[in-house]
């Protein structure tokens, strides 16, 4: 491996943070104060660059934004006439409509249809604290450190997963809690199976969460649909499709969920 790819190298090796999705999110939520700071701030030679950089980008956008408005019109769209020069007959009575708008609005309608698609059964969940996700455990000699946690919600690991060295492990998923398949239900055939979880696609308490895999009510997770024998347009059979958790796993002691069709 080359010399400067130290951090690709540790990144393989050991992975990111837990909380590193929501770091990166708060830091660039953070950017617009940074920008407004040194727009007052800066002088010289940088406070021209930065206006210069900052100039640019608003061409850009007001470019954008004029490109956007004009794929609105709709009307006849007339040929353009030079001066002093009479259009061709043939092109008198031509009256072309521009259809921007009619793409535009049924490019708009399709993404409406697929996102009502995947709409979920459960829009709205209960907020888990940290307390409650998490369990301390003391460590030490007179167990005076309190640096580990144990999940107490049911958990979903893949196939291929080792246990972290016990003195480096800072989250202690229990192998009790571990789920690998589902109760789910086809809200369209009106059929319950027991499929495998493939993965865990989205938590809505937390990204971090999402991460360590917990399972909790309102999580979309991937699961395999290949024994449903559903088939694309293409004759394709589909192997993982997503699902909603409806139930809370560590009051039943199982998963549920609902396919998302």
């Amino acid at each position: 491996m080359p010399q400067n790819e130290y951090i690709e190298q540790h990144i393989k090796q050991h992975g990111k943070r837990l909380d590193h999705e929501e770091r990166k999110r708060k830091k660039e939520a953070r950017e617009g104060h940074r920008i407004a700071k040194d727009a007052q701030n800066l002088t010289g030679w940088r406070g021209k660059q930065f206006a210069k950089k900052r100039y640019a980008e608003k061409v850009a956008m007001k470019k954008k934004i004029k490109a956007h408005e004009e794929s609105k019109l709709n009307g006849p769209s007339k040929p353009r006439e030079d001066d002093g020069e009479a259009l061709p007959t043939y092109l008198l009575d031509r009256q072309t409509n521009n259809t921007a708008k009619a793409i535009s609005s049924s490019i708009k309608q399709k993404r409406m249809e697929k996102a009502d698609k995947f709409s979920v059964p459960l829009p709205k969940v209960r907020g888990i604290s940290e307390e409650e996700m998490f369990k301390v455990i003391k460590t030490g000699k007179s167990k005076s450190k309190s640096w580990k946690r144990m999940i107490t919600k049911h958990t979903f690991v893949g196939e291929g997963f080792t246990r972290r060295p016990v003195k480096m492990e800072r989250i202690i998923r229990p192998a009790a809690l571990r789920q690998k398949k589902a109760n789910v239900t086809h809200p369209e055939l009106k059929v319950t199976v027991f499929l495998p979880i493939l993965a865990v696609k989205k938590n809505p308490q937390s990204p971090m969460y999402t991460q360590m895999g917990v399972l909790t009510k309102g999580t979309i997770i991937e699961v395999n649909v290949s024994e449903l024998g559903l088939v694309t347009a293409g004759g394709k059979v589909v192997w993982g499709k997503y699902a909603q958790i409806t139930n809370e796993p560590d009051r039943d002691g199982c998963v549920n969920a609902v396919l998302l069709v």
